[in-house]
């Protein structure tokens, strides 16, 4: 979902290259580091839970979310795409669990909101903070209206809309894009693929509207696994590692919709709600993500001094 960006820039860097070469590697680097960060970012709030008392917690995780701030900002100033792409996807992580999820959870509880349970075994199937999300709708529609009516970018979902609700005037009514930095594009387009997602699979389990083995459910499951496959297929002709990674976290956040719903279902055991029982497990999936980043830092700068 690439956010607001200059147009000639953005077509340069999404266009299929000529003779639609493809850029396995670095398609498959990129999507496995964004991919990993998932786990990794589920198993960190579990960690801090369990090792934090409560006041400690939410210090650190409003602490946590100015840092992720400062890091987006670090990267505007930055040089290169590629380290740009990484400052905006990194500081936009910090920000989203510390300023939104760790936000949530404060409230629901503060409030005394409670907890979905299973009622046949008792356990928590949703969590509070999660319970009170989709009442953050209107304010993601706002956002999309100023996408929507206020922008020219390099968004397929966006475009789409703007085509199908503006026809004949899309070039008039959004006639310019923002100003590009990548660093916010990168953080833009990760808050909100991420709310997006959240936003969907809320409304999906919530037994008041479908339900989590409602086949709308299963057919949005359905639908991601195979709109994640497209995007990779795009992911595979970009030749910048940037505009990749990019891609990539749209491509991870849509296919981890079908994951979250299999395993709301029951349907393979979630590990990264679990970390302490699952230390090796995490332990590589972690080492593996750290290797990645380094090395796709290591080409930027590389890039850079070429």
């Amino acid at each position: 979902m690439e956010q607001i960006t200059d147009v000639k820039t953005t077509e340069m860097n999404l266009m299929p290259s000529a003779g639609s070469k493809r850029y396995w590697w670095k398609a498959i680097a990129s999507f496995l580091m964004v991919l990993f960060i998932m786990p990794l970012g589920h198993a960190l709030m579990i960690i801090m839970e369990h090792v934090m008392n409560e006041t400690v917690l939410h210090y650190s995780a409003f602490a946590m979310g100015a840092v992720g701030m400062v890091m987006v900002i670090i990267g505007v100033f930055a040089q290169g795409d590629t380290r740009q792409t990484l400052w905006g996807f990194f500081g936009g992580l910090l920000f989203w669990t510390g300023w939104v999820e760790f936000l949530f959870m404060y409230f629901a509880n503060r409030f005394g909101t409670q907890p979905e349970l299973d009622p046949m075994t008792g356990e928590i199937v949703t969590r509070p903070e999660y319970l009170i999300l989709p009442a953050s709708f209107g304010f993601w529609m706002m956002v999309m209206v100023m996408y929507l009516f206020s922008t020219k970018n390099g968004c397929n979902f966006i475009n789409w809309w703007q085509r199908l609700l503006l026809r004949g005037r899309k070039a008039d009514i959004a006639a310019r894009p923002m100003t590009r930095h990548v660093s916010i594009i990168t953080f833009m387009e990760l808050m909100m693929i991420l709310w997006t997602s959240y936003l969907v699979l809320m409304f999906c389990y919530d037994d008041v509207f479908l339900g989590e083995h409602h086949p709308v459910t299963l057919l949005v499951g359905l639908g991601c696994l195979v709109g994640a496959f497209f995007i990779f297929v795009k992911q595979l002709r970009i030749a910048s590692w940037g505009a990749n990674i990019r891609m990539a976290i749209a491509t991870v956040v849509v296919f981890w919709t079908p994951v979250e719903i299999l395993g709301r279902m029951n349907l393979f055991s979630e590990i990264w709600i679990d970390p302490m029982n699952h230390v090796m497990e995490m332990g590589i999936i972690l080492a593996v993500f750290i290797i990645l980043t380094v090395y796709l830092w290591y080409m930027s700068a590389k890039k850079k001094k070429r």
